[in-house]
C-alpha cells in the first residue's frame, strides 16, 4: 500500500472510530457524516465536530433521528400545532442571498413542512464565549428584502452604530439568516409560498469543558436570554417569524412525545449532552 493511501486509511479509521463516540448509537452515521462532509465550516477535516464542545454534534444528534424519519420529528418549538408534519429534514443547509458571489449562510437544520421552511440556528457554549465585532457588508442595504423585514433591516442598523447592543446572541448572523429565509421562500411560486421560520436553538451548559470546568456565569446566561427577548421584540412583525427555545425545553417536549422512539431518543440526549436544566433559578 502507497503511503498516501495508508495515511488516508488511518485518517479515515480515526474518524470513523471518532464519529462512534460522538454520535449516539442508531443514528444514520453514513447521512449525517454526508451532510457535514459538502457543508463549508469544515468541521469534519478540522476536528471541530469531534471537540468536546462541539455545538454541531448536539445538531446532529438531535436533528439526526429524524433525517429518516422527519414525519416522526415534533412541532417546533415544543406546543406548536398537533397538525405539525414535516416532510424533510437536513443538516448544515446552505441558503442564499438575492446576488451572487460572496458569502451565503449555512443553516445548522432546514426543516420543510406543507406550510413553513424552519431554519434552524443552534448554539451550545457560543454565546459565552468572547464575541467578535459583527462584519456587515454593504451588500445587505440593499433594498431587495421586501416591506416585511423593516425589523431585520432595523437590527442591521443598530449592529452598525452600536457593536455593543448585543454580547452575548449573534444577531447579525440570525439578521442574515433571515435575509436567506426569506429568499429562498420568495424563489417560489406564490401559490407555493411556504412561511419562512427561523428558530433559534440554544443551551444552556451548567459547566465549561465538558462539565469539568468552571460553571457559567448567571448573569451571562440571563443577559443572553434578555437579549434574545429584546431581538424577538424588534422583529416580531416581519415577514420571516422568529422563534427561540431552549434545548431543555425541546428535549422535556420530546420525552412526552406519544412515540417510544422519540422519547427514548430525548433521554439519551439529556444523559449525553448537558445542555442545561429545567429550572436555573435565575
Amino acid at each position: 500500500m502507497e503511503n498516501g493511501q495508508s495515511d488516508w486509511c488511518g485518517r479515515a479509521l480515526v474518524e470513523s472510530e471518532e464519529l462512534d463516540r460522538v454520535l449516539i448509537p442508531g443514528l444514520p452515521r453514513e447521512r449525517i457524516r454526508a451532510f457535514y462532509e459538502k457543508a463549508g465550516g469544515d468541521e469534519f477535516e478540522s476536528g471541530k465536530f469531534f471537540n468536546p464542545e462541539s455545538s454541531a454534534a448536539l445538531v446532529a444528534n438531535a436533528f439526526g433521528y429524524f433525517l429518516d424519519r422527519p414525519q416522526e420529528l415534533p412541532a417546533l418549538p415544543p406546543g406548536g400545532p398537533s397538525s405539525f408534519r414535516a416532510d424533510s429534514v437536513a443538516l448544515e443547509a446552505r441558503l442564499r442571498f438575492p446576488w451572487r458571489g460572496g458569502q451565503h449562510p449555512w443553516l445548522d437544520a432546514l426543516i420543510s413542512t406543507a406550510s413553513e421552511l424552519i431554519g434552524v440556528e443552534s448554539k451550545r457554549y457560543e454565546p459565552f464565549r468572547g464575541k467578535s465585532k459583527d462584519k456587515l457588508s454593504k451588500a445587505y442595504e440593499r433594498d431587495v428584502w421586501g416591506e416585511q423585514m423593516r425589523g431585520y433591516e432595523r437590527v442591521r442598523d443598530l449592529l452598525r452604530k452600536d457593536q455593543g447592543r448585543f454580547q452575548r446572541l449573534d444577531a447579525g448572523q440570525l439578521m442574515k439568516h433571515a435575509f436567506a429565509l426569506r429568499t429562498e421562500v420568495h424563489r417560489s411560486t406564490e401559490s407555493a409560498r411556504a412561511q419562512p421560520v427561523l428558530l433559534y436553538l440554544y443551551a444552556e451548559p451548567s459547566r465549561w469543558k465538558n462539565g469539568e470546568g468552571n460553571e457559567l456565569k448567571a448573569d451571562d446566561i440571563q443577559r443572553h436570554r434578555d437579549e434574545v427577548v429584546a431581538f424577538a421584540e424588534i422583529v416580531k412583525n416581519d415577514e420571516v417569524r422568529f422563534l427561540s427555545c431552549t434545548y431543555v425545553e425541546l428535549l422535556e417536549g420530546w420525552k412526552s412525545d406519544p412515540r417510544e422512539g422519540v422519547r427514548a431518543h430525548a433521554a439519551a440526549l439529556l444523559d449525553r449532552f448537558d445542555v442545561g436544566q429545567k429550572r436555573l433559578g435565575l
